[in-house]
């Protein structure tokens, strides 16, 4: 990947996490980028793409992050080091709630043209729920573990996240015990 795609998306994924997909201008991106409109156009057909993109990248570093933590060998401590693995991302991420669902509320009440966006972010929760599955975790604990870390998720923004951290792995124990 060429530095200055690569200085885009990340960019362009620090933006819309801190501000949201519709207030951040293409104008903000390439300054913030340090790169000519003209080369962000060369990368990405549409600021549409560029977010699709962004989505697509972070649910792999997502997901790579938690399988990082995955030498465990009973389902409940892997649901308790993927636990772990979820607070520890959302503290390097400043605690903004999730990307994929901010998408898909921004984006779902226009007209289907950003219909691919809304869709990854729909299939980003079934994404989850499939990896859950293939590192061991019945249907049933997979989408209660879900539901915690959607929770944990959402409760970061508003508590501290050392406290949701403390009661995410307390509850992953309760569950899983």
């Amino acid at each position: 990947m060429s530095k200055k795609r690569e200085q885009l998306l990340e960019q362009s994924e620090r933006l819309f996490d801190k501000h949201g997909f519709h207030t951040v201008g293409l104008k903000q991106i390439i300054k913030q980028s340090g790169v000519a409109l003209m080369t962000l156009y060369n990368h990405f057909d549409s600021k549409e793409d560029l977010i699709l993109e962004v989505l697509k990248r972070r649910e792999t570093r997502y997901l790579n992050s938690l399988n990082d933590c995955l030498d465990k060998k009973t389902n409940a401590e892997l649901a308790q080091a993927l636990a772990k693995a979820h607070m520890d991302w959302i503290r390097s991420y400043d605690s903004n709630g999730c990307m994929f669902l901010r998408a898909k509320e921004e984006f779902s009440l226009e007209q289907s043209e950003n219909s691919e966006i809304v869709g990854f972010a729909e299939a980003h929760k079934n994404h989850l729920l499939t990896f859950f599955q293939e590192k061991g975790l019945d249907i049933r604990e997979a989408i209660r573990l879900v539901l915690l870390f959607e929770g944990a998720t959402a409760l970061a923004e508003v508590f501290e996240v050392e406290t949701v951290a403390q009661e995410l792995a307390y509850s992953v124990e309760k569950l899983f015990s």
